[in-house]
């Protein structure tokens, strides 16, 4: 039985790792196209900026977030000047930051799904008249499928345990922010809190492993019906 700061911090935890696949899914789709089809300078640039997240330390990507989307900072201030919408220390910007770091694991998926559609399927849709639109609706979307939907499933297992980005730009906040990596620090930090340390750290590792097995089950479904 779960008790109230585990609810809680799994609530926050399930909106925040659902927020930040929802609102970075359609961009890591449309990345990992041009890292795969498209032919432009600086596709190198783009791939390496697309995982730098992945070699900088979290605490690095929430500092720089802080310095763009703080209420101070250039798209921060335009954001709230504009919308009244405040990122920094908030359950928004707690996606956010989970949505970046997440999100050269999700494009990964994708691309490696894409590089598997042969190019001459396409083509042999082309020549029946498909337009690009509708090749890459028709043909390339549902062979890609396996691969994006095990990169979303893998990015909000990796947003549920997401930490150093999201104490960094969001902070730790009851109610809020406090997601379940902030809670077991919460908890590990607290005079007598090795027992919910331990039942936090369970959940979580509960949480990962029932994700990464959704992910390979999802996958392995999805390349049955459409193939490798």
């Amino acid at each position: 039985m779960l008790t109230a700061a585990e609810t809680e911090a799994l609530r926050i935890s399930v909106i925040v790792a659902s927020e930040s696949v929802a609102a970075s899914l359609p961009l890591a789709i449309l990345v990992a196209w041009l890292l795969v089809r498209g032919k432009f300078a600086g596709r190198m640039l783009l791939d390496a900026l697309v995982h730098l997240p992945l070699v900088l330390p979290p605490v690095v990507v929430g500092y720089l977030l802080l310095l763009l989307f703080g209420v101070r900072g250039p798209l921060g201030s335009w954001l709230y000047a504009h919308f009244d919408l405040r990122l920094a220390f908030t359950t928004g910007g707690a996606a956010l930051a989970t949505a970046v770091m997440s999100f050269p694991l999700m494009v990964r998926a994708i691309r490696l799904s894409l590089e598997g559609v042969h190019p001459g399927l396409e083509e042999a849709a082309r020549t029946l008249g498909a337009g690009p639109f509708d090749r890459f609706m028709s043909v390339t979307l549902p062979l890609m499928a396996p691969g994006i939907l095990a990169g979303a499933v893998t990015a909000f297992a990796a947003g549920l345990g997401e930490f150093g980005a999201v104490i960094t730009f969001a902070s730790n906040i009851p109610g809020e922010t406090r997601t379940l990596p902030l809670a077991l620090y919460t908890a590990i930090q607290s005079a007598n809190g090795d027992l919910a340390a331990a039942r936090f750290a369970t959940l979580s590792i509960g949480l990962g492993i029932t994700g990464l097995i959704a992910a390979e089950f999802l996958a392995r479904r999805l390349r049955k019906r459409y193939g490798p």
